[in-house]
């Protein structure tokens, strides 16, 4: 019996995408397929299979060493697993024992900056068959496990602003007399001079770049819109269809990758990095639009068809059903826990400025782009939904999207009444945002209802993560070479 078949998870459905994969990779004469697994930290692993050993490998799975799954930003190993009960709070990860990837054969898509290679998408599981519950994407599931339990579905919309810059020299990034741990970044020059947001001039400027990120997107099939020129130098932004929450994760972390590669290749550094270590730059955002549907009927749930009673424009009853307002308000209730799964790194928290566009408070407001929640539609309007301005486009998408269904559905269970939303998102006297990483983990681990919903094992494991990032940086003597080696040349 096949490792796949132990563990459960192998059926007639798997059988029949494995035979697919297999076909598909006959016709195109594939020669690798690369088996890729997202990390706690929103990137993606994996291990690259000749064509020939695909089929064994989605059945029986591919080996991975599981300290991959244990390492801050800067790939250092966070548990001590050699030391006696050094991994008591991670059990099985002791001895940098082992992990399986198994793949989803009907994910293969054949990537379209290098010749004959397929890609599929997996989740770790231990040796036993048992599936390792503190991997991202099974956050996610348990989430929207829990959301349908309700009679809910999630749609999401992306829109996500990061920086395309030309590389001018990779001299110091590749010598090896200056290898370090994290190693420097390449040497870049800007793609457009910024300052002159949805201006032609630039967009011309950075056509080149920007139709390789087109036709990338377009070809693993992701559903992108639109690109636009930023306001920030070398900014640009990328807008995304509405889909079902986990294909807009999935299309998220893949679009992330492929965009860095294919841009590589290309003479291009792409970076997601919120704040790239630059004196004159703008702060990239990520915009998740989000709604809940009825998952019989697909009808949007947060419609409403006309404004409650004496409702006026700040009401969310002016816009939002009931159960909408309650999912609002279960966002702004836990909003400072939340924070860190929106804005996951140390850099990102130097985007909550005011009156850039990039939220302070803890607050809504009807198409206000200062807001933390933009509520966007009007009464009758299937689109109607609310936006959440928190994110960083380096953000772990399974993470940020299971923090707001939690938080959206304890609003729905308590039936929370959603406040009067804001005209002045920068006016004093408001809650605000956690301003710093330490300051956000501390807010996690006070928020109890969040912890639970999360698991007190994912918890425990995220915070010590991430606590030791923010320990590094804190104890940084120059923060700004600290995040150019971090984050500018790796997210």
């Amino acid at each position: 019996m096949t490792f796949s078949r132990r563990c459960g998870h192998h059926d007639a459905a798997r059988e029949s995408a494995l035979a697919g994969m297999l076909q598909s990779i006959e016709a195109q004469q594939l020669e690798l397929v690369r088996f890729a697994w997202c990390d706690m930290h929103g990137m993606l692993r994996g291990k690259t299979l000749t064509a020939a050993a695909a089929k064994r490998g989605v059945e029986e799975g591919v080996g991975m060493v599981s300290t991959l799954m244990l390492k801050d930003t800067s790939d250092r190993t966070v548990f001590k697993v050699f030391e006696p009960g050094g991994a008591a709070d991670i059990p099985g990860f002791e001895f940098a024992s082992n992990l399986l990837l198994l793949a989803d054969p009907s994910s293969l898509k054949t990537l379209p900056w290098t010749p004959k290679t397929g890609w599929v998408r997996a989740q770790p599981w231990f040796t036993d068959g048992t599936p390792v519950e503190i991997d991202s994407r099974r956050v996610l599931q348990r989430a929207l496990a829990r959301l349908n339990a309700a009679g809910f579905g999630m749609k999401c919309g992306l829109e996500v602003e990061f920086h395309i810059y030309r590389i001018e020299d990779t001299q110091s990034q590749l010598d090896p007399m200056k290898a370090a741990w994290p190693g420097e970044p390449p040497r870049v020059s800007l793609m457009h001079p910024g300052y002159n947001m949805l201006s032609e001039h630039w967009f011309d400027m950075t056509e080149e770049p920007l139709r390789i990120v087109q036709h990338t997107a377009q070809a693993l099939g992701l559903p992108l819109s639109s690109l636009e020129i930023e306001l920030g130098p070398s900014q640009v932004e990328a807008v995304f269809d509405v889909t079902d929450a986990m294909t807009a994760a999935d299309n998220m972390v893949l679009f992330r990758n492929a965009t860095k590669m294919a841009l590589r290749r290309a003479g291009y550094h792409a970076t997601f990095m919120c704040r790239p270590p630059f004196p004159n730059i703008i702060s990239s955002g990520w915009h998740l639009h989000q709604s809940l549907v009825d998952l019989k009927t697909g009808r949007n749930l947060f419609r409403r068809e006309s404004p409650g009673a004496g409702a006026t424009r700040r009401h969310a009853s002016a816009t939002l059903s009931p159960l909408g307002e309650h999912y609002l308000a279960g966002l702004l209730d836990h909003a400072k826990a939340t924070a860190v799964f929106c804005t996951p790194t140390a850099n990102g928290f130097g985007r909550f400025r005011p009156n850039m566009l990039a939220p302070q408070a803890i607050v809504w407001g009807r198409d206000n782009r200062g807001a933390m929640l933009r509520v966007v539609g009007e009464c009758g309007d299937d689109g109607t939904r609310v936006e959440n301005r928190v994110g960083e486009p380096s953000a772990n998408p399974y993470l940020y999207f299971a923090s707001q269904i939690h938080a959206g559905l304890d609003g729905i269970e308590r039936q929370l009444p959603a406040p009067l939303g804001t005209d002045a998102p920068y006016a004093e006297g408001c809650e605000k945002i956690p301003n710093n990483l330490g300051d956000a983990l501390q807010a996690l681990r006070a928020d109890k209802s969040l912890c639970a919903a999360f698991g007190d094992e994912f918890i425990n494991y995220f915070v010590r993560v991430k606590d030791s990032e923010r320990l590094r940086f804190d104890q940084a003597e120059d923060k700004d070479d600290f995040q150019r080696r971090e984050y500018f040349g790796r997210f």
